[in-house]
């Protein structure tokens, strides 16, 4: 039988056994056991990626009831977490920030930071900006950027960055993932299908493989919401673009319109 037990009951069975010898203390204990490679490895915490506890103004959601028709309309924006393993006992987590456009779901902006400072979120943003050259500044004075309310968001650094554009700025209203849903479906893609069964051991490597990611993303992968062509081919369209999935929310936004107009 292949079993594991904690280090806790281990010591206290220890203790329960060998009554009548010098023992270790516990935590000397606990040291041999991880020293030795023994210690059963702890389910993986989950970091906090989003902090809304801060003083700093935020924005109303303004994509409650819109569906983009073309490119550049809505871009949404999130952050995650990977795991990174400097060592085979050891992890620790880089954060991946993500900026994807809403209609055609090319991934237009990206950084990946060893923490969570606005410095990288504010680097994907600058590159999502590069998708604007060209763009005429009425389409851009249109253009929504959708986040939470984290304070990576809500910083006086990514606002003025965003101002600078005349890009208005759209937040989630309360800690409801649904509320930032794309968001949420492209980091799931990003970890459980493009990144699936890596173990990075830099964040070098996170960064070299999240090149290609992307790459393969944008113009190889089919997406069943635009469909199934690439999300680089996705973006030369205009208008609406069948789904090979049902979207609750667009159908319940079409469904609101409908019953309002008739």
């Amino acid at each position: 039988m292949d079993a594991g037990i904690g280090g806790m009951k281990l010591w206290y069975m220890y203790k329960r056994d060998f009554p009548d010898i010098e023992r270790v203390g516990r935590d000397r204990f606990e040291d041999i056991v991880h020293r030795n490679g023994l210690k059963v490895r702890d389910r993986m915490r989950k970091p906090r990626t989003t902090d809304s506890s801060h003083g700093l103004p935020l924005f109303p959601n303004l994509v409650r009831e819109f569906i983009p028709t073309a490119i550049n309309q809505l871009w949404v924006s999130d952050i995650t977490y990977i795991p990174v393993w400097p060592d085979d006992k050891t992890y620790e987590f880089v954060y991946l920030s993500l900026i994807m456009d809403a209609y055609s779901h090319v991934i237009i902006g990206w950084a990946v930071g060893p923490t969570l400072e606005t410095l990288y979120p504010a680097g994907a943003l600058k590159m999502a900006f590069g998708k604007l050259d060209g763009v005429d500044e009425e389409t851009v004075r249109k253009l929504i950027h959708h986040s939470d309310r984290g304070v990576q968001y809500a910083s006086r650094d990514y606002v003025t960055l965003l101002n600078g554009k005349q890009i208005n700025i759209s937040m989630t209203e309360n800690g409801d993932p649904k509320e930032n849903a794309m968001a949420e479906r492209i980091n799931s893609t990003v970890k459980n299908e493009l990144l699936r069964g890596v173990r990075f051991t830099s964040i070098q490597q996170v960064t070299d493989a999240m090149k290609t990611a992307v790459r393969f993303y944008n113009t190889m992968r089919p997406h069943m919401s635009v469909d199934m062509m690439t999300p680089q081919e996705a973006a030369k369209c205009n208008g609406e673009i069948r789904k090979w999935r049902k979207s609750y929310r667009e159908e319940a936004i079409k469904n609101a319109r409908y019953e309002e107009n008739h």
